[in-house]
């Protein structure tokens, strides 16, 4: 399930945005987190219009936009921020500092766009089944939401927003965990407590109320 989701990434202490739907990274970002590593290491600030609008920059924008179409989305006012593809943000990192080439390559290959993806489809297979064999239709946006809450707990998660790729595939297997407990037994609050002790290390939990 690809949603408009801003998923959020550590570096030097601060936060890099990344949307799930089409992946691109926020590019205001990286600038502001490099440029904290620049200021302290004793270089001059990182200008990201500066870069954007040299030759070799808008070289590589035209190469890609071949393939990939529209690999740049500024946004607009003053707390705007500018979203790019992938490789254009590696580009950047790497103009930025060689050091912020290995963490943010990385970032291209993880799973966890991938994981949080994967996770929003089983949710709605999760909530499907449970709605299903509900005893209640009425009560159920609270069963679920207690669902969730025991579910993010399990996976030792504040918010799935800045959940690592092991907790996002963690959750994607509680829910199918749960989804198909739930049509085998026909007891939601036996299905959920199933699930969540199959894959949880934090002891037995109670079901959705």
């Amino acid at each position: 399930m690809k949603t408009a989701v801003q998923m959020r990434r550590e570096l030097f202490g601060t936060e890099v945005r990344q949307k799930s739907d089409s992946e691109f990274f926020s590019v205001t970002d990286l600038v502001r987190s490099g440029n904290k590593w620049r200021v302290a290491n004793g270089m001059s600030p990182f200008n990201l219009s500066a870069w954007l609008g040299a030759k070799g920059t808008k070289e590589f924008i035209s190469e890609l936009e071949v393939k990939f179409d529209k690999v740049i989305s500024k946004g607009r006012g003053r707390n705007s921020c500018t979203w790019v593809h992938p490789l254009l943000f590696i580009d950047c990192a790497l103009a930025i500092s060689p050091k912020l080439k290995i963490e943010t390559y990385e970032w291209l290959f993880d799973n966890l766009i991938k994981n949080r993806n994967e996770s929003g489809d089983s949710y709605k297979r999760m909530s499907g089944a449970l709605y299903a064999h509900s005893s209640s239709k009425k009560g159920f946006y609270v069963e679920i939401q207690n669902t969730a809450r025991l579910i993010r707990a399990a996976c030792g998660c504040k918010d799935w927003e800045s959940a690592t790729e092991a907790q996002l595939s963690k959750r994607d297997k509680i829910q199918e965990a749960i989804a198909l407990l739930s049509d085998v037994l026909r007891d939601n609050a036996q299905a959920v407590r199933l699930g969540l002790n199959q894959y949880s290390k934090l002891g037995i939990y109670g079901g959705a109320q």
